[in-house]
């Protein structure tokens, strides 16, 4: 249970590319925040510069007690804050400072948008319409390898980020 007037970390979902706008607004009322960012490098017919983009597009994390985060989710920038069970979604301070050690090192790194090793999914579209399978890894950020169990074998097929998947959600097993 959250306590009102203890201040936790809560993850907010911003406007599609409004999360420096988020920072800012938020950050006028004086709340903490703490929008991730890494340096990407964007090419235009003329010029190549460096940009400063959000590491987790559509979201910033902020720092506060109840009150405070009522008036952060008034702000324009901000559609809501993420909730698990219809309640506000407090995130553990471990996992920010863990986020913040991980990007100061200055290592290679892919965000992962849903599916992951080991997600259940269908394709629903392309060549293998309505096989399901298991992913087995992504190898360059644009295609997934599927193991496909057919006969104790398992094939592994790689499919592009055009093949629209759906994951499939395991019940929960009951213990007798």
């Amino acid at each position: 249970m959250i306590s009102i007037t203890d201040k936790h970390w809560f993850a907010f979902y911003t406007k599609p590319r409004h999360e420096f706008k988020a920072e800012i607004q938020i950050g006028a009322l004086g709340v903490v925040t703490y929008l991730p960012t890494t340096i990407e490098l964007h090419q235009w017919s003329d010029r190549k510069k460096k940009v400063r983009t959000p590491l987790l597009s559509g979201y910033i994390f902020v720092y506060a007690d109840e009150r405070e985060r009522i008036k952060a989710l008034e702000v324009p920038a901000v559609i809501r804050c993420i909730s698990e069970r219809g309640r506000p979604a407090a995130i553990p301070e471990n996992q920010i400072d863990n986020l913040r050690n991980f990007i100061r090192e200055e290592t290679k790194y892919s965000i992962y948008n849903g599916i992951v090793k080991g997600t259940k999914i269908v394709i629903k579209e392309g060549p293998f319409q309505g096989v399901s399978g298991v992913v087995a890894e992504d190898s360059d950020g644009k295609t997934l390898a599927v193991a496909i169990e057919l006969l104790n074998r398992s094939i592994i097929t790689y499919i592009s980020d055009n093949d629209i998947v759906e994951v499939i959600k395991e019940e929960p097993k009951e213990n007798l």
